[in-house]
This record gives structure tokens, C-alpha cells and sequence, in this order.
């Protein structure tokens, strides 16, 4: 047992080294500029052993989006059938966006993300798989009690409207340098959808 703990901390200290050689250089010499031969270099280790921590650069900034998208879906799903849709959902991006990283840290994701049009499209991308793993989840709960699902339209709309306030909320933020709490802009942009008419 100890020695797989031993293994454990030694991967999770290497990722983070990777991860906060790579932040750095990105942040130095732009994201485009920097190379994956580079970042192991810095790191102190070779090319291959930085794939078996992250697949491609843009896992370094995106990281496992799989994991979080089922981290996301899970959450939502085992929320109490008494909280609203948009609770769940919610509760949902609060668990993933402190996943990963402390909020420095994915304040500084964030912006390479925005500002970097290849990994804007990787978060784009990441979001459509989301949306899409997330529309029976809503289904399933906005028919809850009638034993039948809810119509799709409103499934889909739903949780397109809620990644567009997560979207929004997120970019503002890093706009803001963070100075304006993450949660409080998600409701401010959520409110404003939902109170317009």
C-alpha cells in the first residue's frame, strides 16, 4: 500500500510539474510558440514521459475533459430530485471548475483558453460533448414525478442556455483578472436570461 501511494504522489507531483513548466512558458512566449520539447526540457524529463501525463499540448491546458465531463454528468445526476434543473446544473460546474486546479490556477487556464484560438476550439468542442452528454440527464429530470421524459427541445435549450452563462461567466472573469467571484457573474448572466421578457 505504501508503495503505491509512494507511486501516486510521485505522478501527481510530476504532472504538476509539467503543468506549471508549461503554464509558465505559455505565459512567457505564448502558447503557439511553445514547444512540447520545450516544456519536457524545463521539466527535466524526456518528450515520451510527458504524453504518458498529458496526450497532446492542449491536455496540458484542457486537461481530462472526459473525466470531467462524466465528473459534470455525475453530479448533476446524483443532485435531489426536489432541486430545479438549474440548481443541479450548477451544483454540477462548481464541482468541475474546482476539480483540477485552485482558482489561480484556472484563472490563468482561462485565459490562455480565450486568448488562443486552437484551444478556444478544443473548449468549444469539449463543451459540445458536454452539452450533448448532459441533454438525457435534463431530460430525466425535468419529467421526474411523471415517469416520462421531458420534451428534447427543452432539454437541449436548457443546457445550451446554461454553457452559454458558464461561457460568458467564465470569459468575464478572466477579462476581470478574477477580481469578480466566478459564481456571482454565472447568476448575473443566468438571471438575465431567464428574467428577460
Amino acid at each position: 500500500m505504501g508503495i503505491l501511494l509512494s507511486v501516486a504522489a510521485f505522478l501527481a507531483v510530476n504532472a504538476k510539474t509539467i503543468l506549471d513548466t508549461a503554464v509558465r512558458l505559455f505565459a512567457e512566449q505564448g502558447y503557439e510558440q511553445t514547444t512540447i520539447a520545450q516544456i519536457a526540457r524545463e521539466a527535466g524529463i524526456s518528450q515520451r514521459s510527458l504524453f504518458r501525463y498529458f496526450g497532446t499540448k492542449e491536455d496540458l491546458v484542457c486537461g481530462d475533459q472526459e473525466a470531467l465531463g462524466e465528473l459534470l454528468k455525475r453530479t448533476v445526476e446524483q443532485q435531489p430530485a426536489e432541486m430545479s434543473v438549474w440548481d443541479a446544473l450548477r451544483a454540477g460546474f462548481e464541482v468541475v471548475l474546482t476539480a483540477n486546479h485552485p482558482p489561480e490556477r484556472a484563472l490563468e487556464l482561462s485565459r490562455l483558453i480565450f486568448d488562443t484560438p486552437s484551444l478556444r476550439a478544443r473548449y468549444i468542442e469539449k463543451r459540445l460533448r458536454w452539452q450533448a452528454e448532459l441533454v438525457p440527464v435534463v431530460r430525466a429530470r425535468l419529467g421526474n414525478g411523471s415517469g416520462r421524459p421531458a420534451p428534447d427541445a427543452q432539454a437541449r435549450a436548457i443546457v445550451a442556455t446554461v454553457f452559454a452563462c458558464i461561457d460568458t461567466a467564465t470569459e468575464l472573469w478572466a477579462g476581470h483578472d478574477g477580481r469578480i467571484d466566478l459564481a456571482d457573474l454565472y447568476d448575473q448572466c443566468l438571471a438575465a436570461v431567464r428574467d428577460y421578457g
